[in-house]
This record gives structure tokens, sequence and C-alpha cells, in this order.
């Protein structure tokens, strides 16, 4: 089976799961975000490993679930505010518990136990906010129209790239990635936008429109990010969960960037 028709289906399935679990309901919506952390900080902490470095892995994804969930259960007032406090003796239990370990790279284990919360857990807990927008029922448009956006971009910044690319955006990181494919999905993610607008109305097409720029403009940068952290390691994709797309993280990597700029600037027209 060819890389392209594997690319095909797995999206297509992708697409149907996500799409689906987000309209179904909260609890759904909670139980896929829970499990595309754990998937993504696990990737995140094996390429960590490959490169002789020792995360907490375990505690680590136990803290970027915890994260997730202390924000859905607040903003479905089942827990206080003052809940968020334990995220000081948490950060600081994860200093302590590698003095124990006799490691030879600290502070570096540190740094990739609390990065990958930073960096996965806490960008996919901004979904949360986004979906109780007005604070009271749960809501899928806006969610559904930003992965619309973003999987368009996506898709087609892939067909014009593999169609017509001949200048390379970031050659250094990414040798595929092209102006015409990055060119080619922002316009179409235009089009995406004005669809999206006729259906989902709580925006206007202007406001998709500039999201749709953002979601093109920093989800690339996402998109080149963990590309050169896999570079730096050697490695083509974070796993092989999703054939034809590599894993978790290689799949949502431009969300990590894009979904708290897209809270931004909903708080900004707000």
């Amino acid at each position: 089976m060819s890389n392209l028709v594997q690319r095909t289906i797995t999206g297509i399935v992708l697409l149907v799961v996500v799409v689906g679990a987000i309209i179904f309901g909260k609890i759904s919506f909670f139980i896929l975000f829970e499990l595309i952390i754990i998937g993504a900080m696990y990737e995140f902490y094996t390429l960590a490993e490959k490169k002789k470095f020792n995360p907490l892995k375990v505690y680590g994804i136990v803290i970027g679930t915890t994260v997730f969930a202390a924000n859905y259960f607040f903003v479905n007032d089942f827990i206080s505010a003052q809940v968020f406090l334990a995220i000081i003796p948490i950060v600081i239990s994860v200093f302590i518990i590698e003095l124990y370990r006799k490691s030879e790279y600290v502070f570096l284990n540190i740094g990739f136990t609390l990065l990958g919360v930073l960096y996965i857990a806490i960008p996919f807990s901004f979904a949360i906010y986004i979906v109780f927008s007005d604070e009271i029922n749960y809501n899928s448009h806006l969610l559904l129209g930003f992965f619309f956006l973003t999987w368009a971009f996506d898709t087609l910044a892939y067909v014009f790239g593999v169609s017509f690319g001949k200048h390379r955006l970031f050659e250094r990181i990414s040798p595929k990635k092209s102006w015409e494919g990055f060119i080619g999905g922002t316009l179409s993610g235009l089009g995406v936008a004005y669809v999206i607008s006729i259906f989902y109305t709580e925006l206007s097409f202007l406001h998709w429109a500039v999201l749709s720029v953002i979601i093109s403009v920093f989800g690339t940068y996402g998109d080149l990010v963990e590309s050169s952290f896999k570079r730096n390691i050697d490695e083509k994709d974070s796993g092989n969960i999703l054939p034809g797309h590599g894993g978790v993280l290689d799949r949502f990597d431009a969300v990590l960037f894009t979904l708290p700029l897209f809270y931004v600037y909903l708080q900004f027209i707000q």
C-alpha cells in the first residue's frame, strides 16, 4: 500500500474519530483529548530517551493528564480555582524526585519532564475553554471549525507542495515544505473559512478568515518546531501509531501552537 493511500485512509479515520468525539458530547471530548495527550507526551518523552536523556515519563504523563482534567472539572464547577495551587508542589516534586534517581543529566531530565507538560498538555487544555466559551453549555462549533481549518491547510498545503513545490520554505529543518504549498494551503483555507462561516455563525467570515491565516502561519511554525526536535534526535517520525502520518505528536504538532492562539483571538474579539 502506497504512503499516499495509507495517509488518506488514516486521515479519514482520524477525522471521523475526532469529529465524532467532539460532536457526541463533553464526556467523549474529555476522553479523546486525554488519550491524545497521553499519546503525544509518551512519544515526546520517548524521543528524549533516544538521545540518552531520562525524563520522568510516567510521572510527566500523570501531571499532563491531571492538568487537563483539572481545567475540565474547574470549567464544569466541580472544583474551585484553589486546586491550581497544587501545581506548585507538583513542580517542586519533579526536582526532588530527580535527586534520588542518580541521573547523569539532572536538569535536562527535569527540563524535558516539565517541557512535556508545557508543550503538550497545557496547549490542549485551551480546547476546554473553547467548547465551554460561554461558561455554561458545551458547544462544539468553534472547536470543530478550528480543526476543519487546521486539516484543510495541512491537506491542501501537502497537495500544492507535492504538485507545484519548487521553492523550499525552511530547507534546513524540513526539506519537503515549500512556499507553493504554504501559499496554496493558506488561500485554500480562506475558502474553507467561508464555508465554515455559513454553518457556524458564531463568528463572521472575517473572523474565520483571520483565524485561518493564524492557523496557516503558526501551524507551520508548530510543525517546523517539532521537525527540528526530531531532526536533532535523527528521527523521521515521533511514532508509528498512525500509518502514513507517523505518531500522535506528528499529527497534532501544529495544534500545539495554534489552539492557544485561537483561544486568545476569541478572547480578543469578545
